[in-house]
């Protein structure tokens, strides 16, 4: 969009009707932003108030704005891109100059996991569409929200796997003209055919390679650990097949709606099985974010109603399974984020043994499924957490990772660790195989 000649001149490219772009040396002028708090807005900018020393190339931007909307791509900002006459850092255009690398961030909804992780995801796998950039996984960079309100959110520590600076906001700059020396404009959270939100999931599309390595991402920089000691009755035993405990968490929702009537009769019928090991929580603003992850990455059977907080499968281990208890008539929704996880998913679906308050009252008016609370029978649900639990213990990674503890509890070094290549080699076609079944049982 915007080509230099020298070094010294500014620089922008983007992909594709503008879902991602980056540059250098950019001005951005910020002295006719509003003054009343703001979010989802396309006139932060007026034509030339973004723009760099450079050849622009204008047709080929304008063969770009389809998209314009708020959340779908930068067009509603680029398009009031314009050359500027000589070089802004330079030329002392600029009253303020950002030396360090910056990501201008367009975010959904920060209240609900489920969105909010949308926004995460694009950003990790925009440093990877970055990665050209030497500082691109540093996280020494300033991060910028396109939006007047000041940052609040349940989930804020897990910007500390992107940045160890205060998160800013358009505010910060109310008044001035700012240069970037490099700054990016990261993919969105609902771009059209996007990644996680609007991702059309086909038949036989699972385990993707990018999710994963954002859970492990997002689990390294947090520094979450998994308590391996949890599998046992005590640290000294050792895992023989018989006696490890599957760690099953029961996610409760203390709402209006989607709440269990008989949660309490449920959860004590699981404890009634010496090989479970059986947590209810309810992860709310009590509980900090990083120790909501490190419970999930810890769960062998993770176990709630439909609602965003069954965005945590994305830090489950590789054996675990999600058991939406009831989908309230979204089906798809954590059924393909659990598919492009690559983790195990089970729903409800006889529904002769379950029990509808009422028939939902959606706000608008109508009939709802997710408006209302459910009852389920206790020995159709202790069954379905039996298939649950057959489907870990048979998964390679988790017999796999049985017989590492052995080793470790022995006091034994890696290079003792008896685990043929061969095991390592097939654990990703094994746990495909085992995996490709997402069935809603």
């Amino acid at each position: 969009m915007c080509e230099p000649l020298f070094r010294e001149d500014s620089a922008l490219e983007c992909s594709d009707n503008l879902k991602f772009c980056r540059g250098r040396n950019i001005m951005i002028n910020f002295t006719q932003l509003t003054s009343e708090p703001s979010r989802y807005k396309m006139d932060y900018l007026r034509p030339g108030q973004i723009g760099g020393y450079c050849t622009f190339h204008e047709a080929r931007l304008k063969a770009n704005l389809e998209h314009l909307s708020p959340l779908q791509s930068w067009a509603p900002e680029m398009r009031n891109f314009q050359a500027l006459l000589q070089r802004p850092i330079e030329n002392n255009l600029c009253d303020i100059v950002i030396e360090k690398p910056t990501y201008i961030l367009k975010i959904d909804a920060a209240v609900n996991m489920y969105h909010h992780f949308c926004d995460f995801f694009n950003f990790y796998g925009s440093l990877h569409l970055n990665a050209s950039h030497p500082d691109a996984f540093s996280v020494d960079n300033n991060i910028i929200l396109w939006e007047t309100y000041a940052y609040h959110s349940s989930f804020a520590d897990a910007f500390k796997a992107f940045t160890k600076h205060p998160i800013l906001d358009l505010n910060t700059f109310r008044g001035e003209v700012v240069c970037f020396k490099s700054v990016v404009f990261p993919l969105l959270p609902r771009m059209i055919f996007g990644l996680y939100y609007n991702t059309p999931v086909i038949y036989g599309c699972e385990n993707s390679g990018l999710f994963k390595a954002f859970s492990q991402f997002m689990l390294h920089r947090l520094k979450i650990a998994r308590r391996d000691s949890e599998h046992f009755e005590t640290d000294k035993k050792l895992p023989t097949g018989k006696n490890e405990k599957i760690r099953i968490t029961f996610l409760s929702r203390n709402t209006a709606y989607r709440r269990v009537l008989n949660e309490a009769k449920l959860i004590e019928e699981l404890r009634k099985d010496k090989n479970f090991r059986v947590r209810r929580v309810e992860f709310n603003r009590q509980i900090p974010f990083p120790k909501q992850v490190a419970i999930t990455q810890n769960s062998d059977i993770f176990i709630g109603m439909h609602g965003a907080g069954l965005t945590h499968l994305l830090f489950l281990p590789d054996w675990a399974v999600l058991f939406e208890i009831y989908n309230c008539e979204d089906e798809h929704c954590y059924k393909d984020l659990a598919r492009l996880r690559g983790v195990k998913y089970m729903t409800w679906t006889n529904s002769s043994a379950m029990r509808q308050q009422d028939e939902g009252r959606h706000p608008d008016g109508g009939a709802h499924a997710k408006f209302t609370n459910y009852e389920f029978d206790s020995e159709e649900f202790v069954k379905k957490i039996n298939k649950a639990a057959k489907h870990v213990r048979a998964h390679k990674s988790y017999q796999l990772y049985l017989k590492k503890l052995k080793y470790s509890k022995e006091d034994e070094s890696p290079e003792q660790v008896d685990i043929k290549p061969a095991e390592l080699a097939s654990i990703s076609n094994n746990n495909a195989e085992i995996n490709n079944n997402h069935d809603e049982l």
